[in-house]
Protein backbone atom coordinates (compact mmCIF):
# COMPACT_ATOMS: atom_id res chain seq x y z
CA UNK A 1 0.00 0.00 0.00
CA UNK A 2 1.53 3.49 -0.99
CA UNK A 3 1.67 6.58 1.50
CA UNK A 4 0.56 9.59 0.37
CA UNK A 5 2.85 12.21 0.74
CA UNK A 6 1.92 15.52 1.86
CA UNK A 7 3.99 18.68 -0.01
CA UNK A 8 5.57 21.00 2.55
CA UNK A 9 4.76 24.20 1.21
CA UNK A 10 5.42 27.87 3.28
CA UNK A 11 2.86 28.38 4.63
CA UNK A 12 2.42 24.54 6.52
CA UNK A 13 6.30 24.77 7.82
CA UNK A 14 6.32 27.31 10.42
CA UNK A 15 9.52 26.94 12.12
CA UNK A 16 9.10 30.08 13.95
CA UNK A 17 6.34 29.08 15.77
CA UNK A 18 6.58 29.91 19.90
CA UNK A 19 9.43 32.64 18.74
CA UNK A 20 7.99 36.10 19.80
CA UNK A 21 10.57 39.22 17.90
CA UNK A 22 10.23 42.70 19.05
CA UNK A 23 10.39 45.16 16.12
CA UNK A 24 12.08 48.49 16.65
CA UNK A 25 12.69 48.74 12.82
CA UNK A 26 11.25 51.50 10.36
CA UNK A 27 10.98 51.74 6.47
CA UNK A 28 11.57 48.62 4.41
CA UNK A 29 14.12 46.55 5.42
CA UNK A 30 13.21 45.88 9.23
CA UNK A 31 9.12 45.73 8.25
CA UNK A 32 10.07 43.24 5.13
CA UNK A 33 11.99 40.82 7.86
CA UNK A 34 9.70 40.94 10.53
CA UNK A 35 6.55 39.89 7.80
CA UNK A 36 8.76 36.80 6.99
CA UNK A 37 9.20 36.08 10.32
CA UNK A 38 5.69 35.81 10.93
CA UNK A 39 4.91 33.95 7.62
CA UNK A 40 7.10 31.70 9.38
CA UNK A 41 5.05 31.25 12.69
CA UNK A 42 6.38 33.79 14.92
CA UNK A 43 4.37 36.11 17.35
CA UNK A 44 5.71 39.87 16.16
CA UNK A 45 4.99 43.34 17.67
CA UNK A 46 6.38 46.41 16.50
CA UNK A 47 6.88 49.86 18.83
CA UNK A 48 6.69 52.52 16.09
CA UNK A 49 7.45 56.51 17.37
CA UNK A 50 4.68 58.53 17.58
CA UNK A 51 5.00 60.04 14.17
CA UNK A 52 4.71 56.77 12.83
CA UNK A 53 6.69 54.79 10.30
CA UNK A 54 8.02 56.55 7.53
CA UNK A 55 6.71 54.13 5.47
CA UNK A 56 3.05 55.00 6.11
CA UNK A 57 3.82 57.98 4.31
CA UNK A 58 5.62 56.75 1.36
CA UNK A 59 3.36 53.97 0.63
CA UNK A 60 -0.18 52.91 2.47
CA UNK A 61 -0.54 50.10 0.79
CA UNK A 62 3.08 49.03 0.83
CA UNK A 63 2.79 49.56 4.71
CA UNK A 64 -0.43 47.32 5.14
CA UNK A 65 1.13 44.63 3.44
CA UNK A 66 3.99 44.24 5.86
CA UNK A 67 2.46 44.66 8.42
CA UNK A 68 -0.68 42.61 8.09
CA UNK A 69 -0.46 40.62 11.45
CA UNK A 70 1.33 42.60 13.08
CA UNK A 71 0.88 43.91 16.55
CA UNK A 72 1.89 47.34 16.71
CA UNK A 73 2.17 49.70 19.62
CA UNK A 74 3.40 53.31 19.92
CA UNK A 75 5.45 54.10 22.30
CA UNK A 76 7.73 57.20 22.44
CA UNK A 77 11.60 55.60 23.39
CA UNK A 78 12.73 58.94 25.11
CA UNK A 79 10.46 58.91 27.46
CA UNK A 80 10.46 57.26 30.91
CA UNK A 81 6.78 55.72 29.92
CA UNK A 82 8.14 54.79 26.69
CA UNK A 83 11.16 52.91 28.22
CA UNK A 84 8.88 51.05 30.69
CA UNK A 85 7.17 49.84 28.07
CA UNK A 86 10.11 48.99 25.70
CA UNK A 87 11.55 46.30 28.97
CA UNK A 88 8.33 45.13 29.38
CA UNK A 89 7.78 44.01 25.83
CA UNK A 90 11.94 42.97 26.04
CA UNK A 91 11.01 40.78 29.33
CA UNK A 92 8.63 39.22 26.83
CA UNK A 93 10.87 38.61 23.71
CA UNK A 94 13.06 36.02 22.22
CA UNK A 95 14.51 38.08 19.39
CA UNK A 96 14.54 42.00 18.99
CA UNK A 97 15.00 43.55 15.62
CA UNK A 98 16.41 47.14 15.20
CA UNK A 99 17.44 49.18 12.35
CA UNK A 100 19.21 52.13 14.21
CA UNK A 101 22.81 53.23 13.81
CA UNK A 102 25.03 51.86 16.73
CA UNK A 103 25.60 54.90 18.29
CA UNK A 104 21.36 55.63 18.69
CA UNK A 105 21.07 52.30 20.55
CA UNK A 106 23.53 53.10 23.11
CA UNK A 107 21.53 56.49 23.64
CA UNK A 108 18.38 54.72 24.06
CA UNK A 109 20.08 51.79 26.74
CA UNK A 110 19.49 48.71 24.17
CA UNK A 111 22.87 48.49 23.30
CA UNK A 112 24.01 44.91 23.01
CA UNK A 113 25.92 44.89 26.27
CA UNK A 114 23.19 46.34 28.06
CA UNK A 115 20.81 44.14 26.65
CA UNK A 116 22.89 40.89 27.44
CA UNK A 117 23.22 41.89 31.04
CA UNK A 118 19.51 42.46 31.73
CA UNK A 119 18.31 39.62 28.77
CA UNK A 120 20.55 36.93 28.59
CA UNK A 121 18.44 34.88 26.35
CA UNK A 122 17.49 37.49 24.15
CA UNK A 123 19.03 37.59 20.48
CA UNK A 124 19.74 41.06 18.85
CA UNK A 125 19.48 41.15 14.86
CA UNK A 126 20.65 44.55 14.27
CA UNK A 127 20.06 45.94 10.43
CA UNK A 128 22.78 48.66 9.56
CA UNK A 129 23.61 50.36 6.47
CA UNK A 130 27.24 49.02 6.10
CA UNK A 131 29.61 46.84 8.44
CA UNK A 132 31.37 47.76 11.34
CA UNK A 133 33.29 50.95 11.39
CA UNK A 134 31.02 51.84 8.63
CA UNK A 135 27.74 51.62 10.12
CA UNK A 136 27.69 54.80 11.53
CA UNK A 137 28.02 56.23 7.46
CA UNK A 138 24.22 57.54 5.79
CA UNK A 139 23.60 55.49 3.31
CA UNK A 140 20.27 53.59 1.14
CA UNK A 141 19.59 51.31 -1.25
CA UNK A 142 20.49 53.18 -4.30
CA UNK A 143 24.03 54.09 -2.52
CA UNK A 144 24.87 50.42 -1.64
CA UNK A 145 23.64 49.12 -5.04
CA UNK A 146 25.82 51.87 -6.91
CA UNK A 147 28.45 51.06 -4.73
CA UNK A 148 28.35 47.57 -6.07
CA UNK A 149 28.00 48.74 -9.85
CA UNK A 150 24.62 47.81 -10.01
CA UNK A 151 23.59 51.55 -11.00
CA UNK A 152 24.94 51.48 -14.59
CA UNK A 153 23.37 53.73 -16.29
CA UNK A 154 20.99 57.14 -14.86
CA UNK A 155 17.97 55.25 -14.65
CA UNK A 156 17.15 54.15 -10.84
CA UNK A 157 17.30 50.37 -10.21
CA UNK A 158 13.83 48.92 -10.87
CA UNK A 159 13.34 47.46 -6.91
CA UNK A 160 14.85 48.34 -4.16
CA UNK A 161 17.41 45.12 -4.06
CA UNK A 162 19.54 46.45 -0.91
CA UNK A 163 16.60 46.30 1.34
CA UNK A 164 14.89 43.23 0.19
CA UNK A 165 18.10 41.35 0.13
CA UNK A 166 18.66 42.62 3.30
CA UNK A 167 15.41 41.32 4.69
CA UNK A 168 16.02 38.08 4.02
CA UNK A 169 18.96 37.79 5.53
CA UNK A 170 17.55 39.54 8.58
CA UNK A 171 14.99 36.86 8.68
CA UNK A 172 17.51 33.70 8.23
CA UNK A 173 19.40 35.58 11.14
CA UNK A 174 16.22 35.35 13.35
CA UNK A 175 16.60 31.57 12.55
CA UNK A 176 20.00 31.26 13.16
CA UNK A 177 19.48 33.08 16.23
CA UNK A 178 16.63 30.78 17.16
CA UNK A 179 18.44 27.67 17.02
CA UNK A 180 22.16 29.45 18.56
CA UNK A 181 19.77 29.88 21.61
CA UNK A 182 18.23 26.44 21.93
CA UNK A 183 21.69 24.97 21.65
CA UNK A 184 23.25 26.70 24.99
CA UNK A 185 20.28 29.12 25.98
CA UNK A 186 22.17 32.00 25.05
CA UNK A 187 20.89 34.80 22.88
CA UNK A 188 23.02 36.31 20.19
CA UNK A 189 23.86 39.40 18.18
CA UNK A 190 23.38 39.19 14.42
CA UNK A 191 24.46 42.45 12.51
CA UNK A 192 22.60 42.77 8.66
CA UNK A 193 24.20 44.90 6.76
CA UNK A 194 22.54 46.53 3.82
CA UNK A 195 25.68 46.98 1.76
CA UNK A 196 26.39 43.54 2.49
CA UNK A 197 23.10 42.46 0.80
CA UNK A 198 24.02 44.29 -2.32
CA UNK A 199 27.38 42.97 -2.82
CA UNK A 200 25.99 39.51 -2.35
CA UNK A 201 23.27 40.18 -5.22
CA UNK A 202 25.79 41.25 -7.43
CA UNK A 203 28.00 38.51 -7.14
CA UNK A 204 26.69 37.21 -10.86
CA UNK A 205 28.09 40.59 -12.11
CA UNK A 206 31.31 40.83 -10.22
CA UNK A 207 31.70 36.97 -11.16
CA UNK A 208 31.19 38.39 -15.30
CA UNK A 209 28.03 36.21 -15.65
CA UNK A 210 25.53 39.46 -16.49
CA UNK A 211 28.02 41.65 -17.72
CA UNK A 212 27.73 42.72 -21.17
CA UNK A 213 30.34 40.07 -22.11
CA UNK A 214 28.60 37.13 -20.07
CA UNK A 215 26.10 34.28 -20.97
CA UNK A 216 23.48 35.81 -19.19
CA UNK A 217 24.35 39.78 -19.84
CA UNK A 218 23.48 39.89 -23.19
CA UNK A 219 26.49 37.68 -25.62
CA UNK A 220 24.59 34.72 -25.51
CA UNK A 221 21.86 35.18 -28.19
CA UNK A 222 19.52 32.57 -26.80
CA UNK A 223 19.22 35.11 -23.14
CA UNK A 224 18.01 38.41 -23.95
CA UNK A 225 15.13 40.66 -24.31
CA UNK A 226 13.90 41.32 -27.88
CA UNK A 227 11.56 43.69 -29.52
CA UNK A 228 8.62 41.69 -31.20
CA UNK A 229 6.00 42.35 -34.01
CA UNK A 230 3.70 44.40 -31.17
CA UNK A 231 6.01 44.08 -27.78
CA UNK A 232 9.04 42.70 -25.89
CA UNK A 233 10.13 38.93 -25.44
CA UNK A 234 12.18 38.04 -23.18
CA UNK A 235 14.27 35.14 -23.79
CA UNK A 236 15.98 32.69 -21.89
CA UNK A 237 16.89 29.71 -24.19
CA UNK A 238 20.60 29.11 -22.20
CA UNK A 239 20.59 25.14 -21.91
CA UNK A 240 21.91 23.51 -24.95
CA UNK A 241 18.55 22.03 -25.77
CA UNK A 242 16.68 24.99 -26.04
CA UNK A 243 19.32 27.01 -28.15
CA UNK A 244 18.82 24.04 -30.25
CA UNK A 245 14.98 24.45 -30.42
CA UNK A 246 15.26 28.48 -30.61
CA UNK A 247 17.81 28.40 -33.11
CA UNK A 248 15.75 25.45 -35.53
CA UNK A 249 12.73 27.73 -35.04
CA UNK A 250 14.64 30.73 -36.46
CA UNK A 251 15.56 28.39 -39.86
CA UNK A 252 19.28 28.26 -38.00
CA UNK A 253 21.29 24.81 -38.02
CA UNK A 254 24.32 25.58 -35.51
CA UNK A 255 23.46 26.68 -31.87
CA UNK A 256 26.82 25.60 -29.58
CA UNK A 257 27.93 27.60 -27.92
CA UNK A 258 30.65 29.92 -29.72
CA UNK A 259 27.15 29.83 -32.66
CA UNK A 260 25.13 31.52 -29.98
CA UNK A 261 27.78 34.01 -28.98
CA UNK A 262 28.16 35.19 -32.55
CA UNK A 263 26.94 38.44 -34.35
CA UNK A 264 25.00 35.70 -37.07
CA UNK A 265 22.69 34.52 -34.96
CA UNK A 266 21.87 37.14 -33.00
CA UNK A 267 21.31 38.66 -36.35
CA UNK A 268 19.18 35.92 -37.38
CA UNK A 269 17.21 35.30 -34.13
CA UNK A 270 16.24 39.07 -33.58
CA UNK A 271 15.03 39.54 -37.07
CA UNK A 272 13.03 36.10 -36.55
CA UNK A 273 11.51 37.36 -33.40
CA UNK A 274 10.57 40.84 -34.75
CA UNK A 275 8.41 39.45 -37.38
CA UNK A 276 6.53 37.39 -34.55
CA UNK A 277 3.30 38.48 -32.70
CA UNK A 278 3.17 38.15 -28.76
CA UNK A 279 0.53 35.48 -29.39
CA UNK A 280 2.66 33.78 -32.15
CA UNK A 281 5.38 33.32 -29.87
CA UNK A 282 3.63 31.97 -26.92
CA UNK A 283 2.22 29.29 -29.08
CA UNK A 284 6.02 28.42 -30.16
CA UNK A 285 7.20 28.63 -26.88
CA UNK A 286 4.35 26.10 -25.76
CA UNK A 287 4.95 24.04 -28.72
CA UNK A 288 8.24 23.54 -29.08
CA UNK A 289 9.24 23.95 -25.18
CA UNK A 290 11.53 27.35 -25.66
CA UNK A 291 11.62 29.47 -22.43
CA UNK A 292 10.60 32.83 -23.12
CA UNK A 293 7.94 35.57 -21.34
CA UNK A 294 6.37 38.18 -24.10
CA UNK A 295 5.69 41.65 -22.69
CA UNK A 296 3.80 44.60 -23.94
Amino acid sequence: MQTQHQKTTPQTLQPLQGVRILSLALNLPGPAALMRCRRMGAKCVKLEPPNGDPMANYNQLAYAKLHEGIGVLTVDLKSEAGQQALHEELAKSDVLLTSFRPSALVKLGIDWATLQSIYPALSQIAIVGSAGERAEAPGHDLTYQADCDLVPTLDLPPTLYADMGGSVMASEAVLQATMARDANGKGVLIEIALAEAAAYLALPREWGLSQTAGPVGGAHAGYRVYPCKDGRVAVAALEPHFAAALCAAAGLIESDWLAMQSPATHSVIAGFLLAQTQEELDLLSASKDIPLHTMS
